[in-house]
């Protein structure tokens, strides 16, 4: 298994004729913070339901920890923390109660961990969980998926229907309790800003496949946009892969993808004037990936 904490090979699966993942490959190094990105209903949480053994791919492999889910189910879930997004849990049990009842299912639960996490989270033993904010909600969830001392910790859209404020909260404390102890956390959220600040690793899922992996400040690095009036001969094909062009007026911006000395040279060149180069945000990128103008126009 190497270095790597999780690793998919050739993935697929479809409801009914419906083909949601058509051969994912993705690994996701030991110790990272490794957002999964995608639209909503890109296959985030198929990916997901998989790797925790829930669902049966139609073909491919995925594997936690060197451990296989659909040979070993049990040990799967020993070995991984998982919060579904908006997770439900009995309102009528008190938070004592459900720690507690959570705790028997796992032979290495910690409590003196889980008391710690009560009182960093602050979350009140004797409460209702039905009496509970969204905030605390997500709270709880959490502990409850760290009770037993994960190798790995999967996050399915966490802070789904939080409010900006216990969005950070929540982030907040994921940051302090997991990147410290070199957990491995999968990420999964459609909120690219929350992502950025968090994850050391990214990958895209869109139309059924990863179209890119890539440490976050790499992606960051290499991806960049230029804003020029292109001369008439012009050809922005010369600098594929481009991943955007968009055109205002006499002007054309172009988002390109592995930026070098190489290719700035080139664009300059094209140039009438002079070219101005910017760097992109998380969310940017994710938008020249999945949406930008990639086959047409490129030459002006």
């Amino acid at each position: 298994m190497g270095k790597n904490a999780i690793e998919i090979e050739s993935l697929k699966f479809a409801y009914g004729r419906n083909e949601v993942l058509k051969g994912v490959d993705l690994e996701v190094p030991q110790g990272s913070i490794f957002g999964f990105l995608g639209r909503n209903g890109a296959g985030k949480t198929t990916t997901i339901k998989l790797l925790l053994g829930l669902l049966k791919p139609r073909a491919g492999a995925c594997r936690i920890q060197g451990i296989n889910p659909q040979n070993d189910e049990i040990a799967v879930r020993r070995t991984v923390g998982y919060m579904a997004e908006d997770q439900q849990m009995y309102g009528w049990m008190r938070i004592g109660q459900i720690v507690k009842w959570v705790g028997s299912f796992y032979p290495g639960w910690d409590d003196k961990l889980t008391n710690q996490l009560l009182d960093m989270l602050e979350l009140p033993t004797k409460s209702k969980v039905k009496t509970l904010s969204k905030g605390q909600n997500s709270r709880l969830a959490l502990l409850l998926a760290l009770g037993h001392k994960p190798k790995v910790v999967i996050l399915d859209d966490p802070t789904l229907g939080l409010d900006p404020i216990a969005r950070k909260d929540f982030l907040r404390h994921v940051i302090e309790l997991l990147q410290t102890n070199g957990v491995t956390v999968f990420f999964s959220s459609h909120l690219l800003y929350e992502i950025e600040p968090v994850a050391d690793h990214v990958a895209i899922l869109d139309n059924g496949v990863i179209i890119k992996a890539a440490k976050t400040e790499l992606l960051r690095e290499s991806v960049r946009k230029f804003i020029l009036c292109p001369k008439p001969e012009a050809d922005l094909s010369s600098i594929a892969p481009v991943l955007d062009v968009v055109r205002s007026g006499e002007n054309v911006s172009v988002t390109i993808e592995d930026c070098d000395e190489q290719k700035r040279a080139a664009i300059k060149e094209m140039a009438s004037n002079t070219a101005t180069e910017t760097g992109l945000n998380l969310d940017e990128i994710f938008e020249a990936y999945v949406i930008g103008n990639k086959g047409k126009a490129v030459k002006v």
